[in-house]
């Protein structure tokens, strides 16, 4: 017989998913691609300082680290990078190149052989020289990279430019030597594409203020004989139409996906494919990101969905998508084909991120890398719930929901639990339904969690994306609190315990929704945006220097409503008990920010704590930060909620 099921109150659940645990699970494989019939993908290393490694899976089915510690293969252009290496197969073996995340330069390497070698300059100006997308081209001896450039000591003193760099290491040490491919000039542009002729390119590009959900032009141009872009010209976007990804098919059709309809779809030559009130793209937020790619026999590997993205095969002729079996609900904008084969990265409620390989042909999907382990027994793992949530004016507001959940736990009669509201960060993005341990670090406790997919996020179509248009601070806090009351007023949660969260975009959900609302009674507010005034003059980086104009309004006409809206300026209203948590190395989302807030909460008798962490940038790492960072929010909430933690340090709250 089991084990007898204790009656404990909410909160106070014995749980075997400790901050440990959740920290070295934390990340995913990513950037995913084929070298001859291997496939190789990108992996996070929580334990090694935070960095990502390479991986490949050998045809026996063994996986090898191809690049050794300290070797950390991630870019920083835009600085939320995109995909940081390649690799052909040649006679002697793999050539590698990738991107070292501490000088940002291009390096080439064999595994097996000597270290790997620079390909790319330094710079002392600025943030110096960037590379992203590199693409082989070893007819020509090149690599075809996008180039991020710094012209001066500022964040917005910048240029991008698809640029080739020569594979024989002519450039490492000479800027000289790095040859542009085209003079169109445009301030974000990703890297270019090669019609299967290899007389044409294809890529994307955008200005100030639009950010690339907003409008993105499709740019074509020939490609002459010295191998630069000739005759470069638009066919495609605009300022109010987002092209997410560009691709040729193998007779050199042009495949792009376009949200012209209010929907991304999938276009070929101008013409729709598989036309659904679905997203079969996504937003830009690194380069490199694939949604679909096209198959050599026709068919094109698609992700697609409403709130999810679901791995499918689209049928062009006919436009019907046949779906992947299997336990992913949910799959990363990282796709890469050989032949009939497709490697994706997937996950679902109840298994984390890990390599797929669907065969086209027959529709058989399996796991081949990175796969899933359970590293507690599932019993403990949340019971997600989709629901949609009436918001303010009846409009619908999307959550997921991990109510308390434990094997041999249950709270006594008539008690209810407390719930952690989490705002997503972007904001234009969404929470995925997969197995995440942090959740379960909390709902494996006794404590409620529910997700919210509050008005302005991606997943849900272009109108629903619009909705924080002008209102930033305004629908993200009122849908995260309606959903908060909702669950109290329906007996799911304790009203008196509802706690907010979130990091980034979501930090400032949750800091606003302190300033500006009663509901909630402490909240946990992650490398934050809390000064729009100073964030959007100049204290964050150029790709999201503007972002504001569409978020709040332009700032030279509403410099008051950045005023109104920032919690620094309404610091007197924040009556509730809050943890404050940021990366000292953040360029995204600075300390100072922090620091101003904090400076204006003292002597208020607020009861808080701040923990700044050096060596820690935008989104937590290293695996003793991640504990560090999650032991304290659960301190936090043992302190106000009233529950018994002796498993945790406890948070020292300052007033």
């Amino acid at each position: 017989m089991g084990e007898p099921v204790r009656t404990l109150a909410y909160g106070s659940w014995p749980s075997p998913v400790g901050a440990a645990l959740a920290a070295a699970h934390d990340g995913r494989p990513d950037d995913v691609g084929f070298v001859g019939e291997e496939v190789w993908w990108t992996e996070p290393r929580p334990a090694e300082g935070g960095r990502r490694t390479l991986v490949r899976r050998h045809p026996d089915g063994t996986e090898e680290q191809v690049l050794p510690s300290p070797w950390n293969v991630r870019s920083r252009v835009i600085e939320y990078g995109g995909r940081p290496w390649a690799a052909v197969a040649t006679d002697s073996g793999p050539l590698v190149v990738f991107v070292h995340f501490a000088d940002q330069r291009l390096y080439a390497c064999r595994p097996g052989g000597a270290a790997p070698r620079p390909l790319t300059p330094r710079s002392a100006v600025g943030g110096g020289l960037r590379w992203v997308e590199p693409q082989l081209r070893p007819e020509r001896g090149e690599v075809w990279c996008v180039l991020e450039e710094f012209t001066g000591e500022g964040p917005t003193d910048v240029r991008r430019v698809p640029v080739a760099v020569p594979l024989d290491g002519s450039a490492a040490e000479d800027r000289a030597a790095l040859r542009e491919l085209t003079g169109e000039r445009h301030r974000f542009v990703t890297g270019p594409r090669v019609s299967p002729d290899g007389r044409r390119a294809a890529w994307l590009a955008w200005d100030h203020p639009r950010m690339p959900w907003d409008g993105t032009e499709l740019v074509v141009a020939g490609i002459g004989p010295d191998g630069t872009f000739q005759d470069a010209r638009t066919v495609a976007g605009g300022p109010e139409e987002s092209v997410a990804q560009v691709d040729w098919a193998p007779d050199g059709a042009l495949l792009y996906a376009s949200d012209r309809t209010g929907w991304w779809n999938l276009y070929r030559d101008g013409q729709p494919l598989c036309a659904r009130d679905e997203e079969f793209g996504g937003p830009l937020w690194k380069l490199g990101q694939r949604w679909f790619a096209p198959l050599d026999s026709g068919p094109i590997a698609v992700l697609h969905g409403r709130g999810a993205a679901v791995l499918g095969i689209l049928d062009p002729q006919t436009g019907e998508v046949v779906d992947a079996a299997g336990p992913w609900t949910e799959f990363a904008p990282t796709l890469a084909v050989l032949g009939e084969r497709v490697a994706a990265v997937g996950a679902g409620p109840h298994s984390g991120y890990e390599i797929v390989e669907l065969d086209a042909r027959t529709g058989r999907a399996r796991v081949i890398g990175s796969p899933h382990q359970d590293a507690v027994d599932p019993a403990y793992y949340p019971r997600p719930e989709i629901r949609t949530f009436a918001g303010p004016d009846g409009r619908d507001v999307h959550a997921h929901l991990y109510p308390p959940h434990h094997p041999g736990c249950r709270a006594p009669d008539g008690t209810l639990p407390p719930y952690v509201v989490w705002a997503h960060g972007g904001p234009t993005s969404r929470s995925p339904l997969v197995l995440d341990l942090e959740i379960a670090y909390f709902t494996s406790r006794g404590i409620g969690v529910a997700e919210v997919d509050y008005g302005g996020s991606s997943g849900h179509g272009r109108e629903y994306r619009e909705r924080l248009r002008g209102q930033w601070g305004v629908v993200d806090v009122e849908d995260c609190a309606a959903v908060a009351l909702a669950l109290a007023e329906e007996g799911t949660a304790d009203r008196r315990r509802l706690a907010v969260r979130g990091g980034s975009a979501g930090g400032w959900t949750s800091a606003a929704s302190l300033a500006a609302t009663d509901v909630y009674a402490c909240g946990t507010v992650i490398y934050p945006i809390l000064d729009l005034t100073g964030w959007g003059t100049g204290e964050t980086h150029d790709f999201e220097s503007q972002y504001l104009e569409g978020l709040i309004g332009p700032y030279a006409e509403v410099p008051e409503r950045y005023a109104e809206r920032s919690p620094a300026e309404h610091a007197d209203r924040v009556t509730a008990p809050f943890l404050l948590l940021q990366g000292l190395d953040d360029v995204i989302c600075p300390p100072v920010q922090c620091e101003r807030f904090l400076a204006r909460m003292a002597g208020r008798g607020v009861p808080h704590a701040y923990l700044a962490f050096e060596g820690e940038g935008h989104g937590f790492r290293r695996a003793e930060t991640m504990v560090r960072a999650l032991e304290a929010e659960l301190s936090l909430y043992a302190q106000v909620f009233g529950l018994e933690r002796p498993d945790v340090p406890v948070l020292e709250l300052k007033p």
